[in-house]
């Protein structure tokens, strides 16, 4: 069941391990506090937590979606007209694709602990995007969802 309206809807959210990181900063912050006394070894413990854990949640906030003719993507939003040829990326092309054989010029949402990826030519003349770069859990999906709306 799919609660959106939106034909795709993926946020790319944080890994677990980054929540056990935050939990680890709030440590290492109340154990530098720890001379200090216990309310503030506690206060360091509960803010250094929040702090690492909202950086991680915005940083995981992000999502790509393909409503009403476009592809949003974080803050790019692109008419599904101006779109051409897609492809997925397995993790080892995504991993060239994020590297040695990137364009400085294309838009990429990518996220190094997000495997697989989907390409998406940009064929729009006045835009100097060559393509766009998403990382995605769900690349067959996001592909099915750009040719549904064209």
């Amino acid at each position: 069941m799919q609660l959106s309206a939106a034909p795709f809807e993926e946020r790319l959210t944080a890994p677990r391990s980054w929540w056990l990181v935050s939990f680890l900063v709030g440590v290492s912050l109340a154990l530098i506090l720890l001379p200090f006394g216990t309310l503030p070894m506690l206060g360091g413990l509960v803010a250094g937590t929040a702090v690492a854990a909202v950086a991680a949640s915005s940083y995981g906030a992000v999502r790509i979606r393909v409503v009403n003719g476009s592809l949003v993507a974080g803050e790019a939003k692109v008419p599904v007209s101006a779109l051409g040829e897609a492809e997925v990326l397995d993790a080892e092309e995504a991993r060239a694709w994020r590297t040695y054989k990137a364009d400085t010029r294309a838009f990429m949402l990518l996220r190094a602990y997000i495997p697989r990826a989907v390409r998406v030519e940009v064929t729009d003349p006045e835009d100097p995007t060559p393509y766009l770069y998403l990382s995605t859990r769900e690349p067959e999906r996001l592909i099915e969802a750009l040719e549904a709306a064209r």
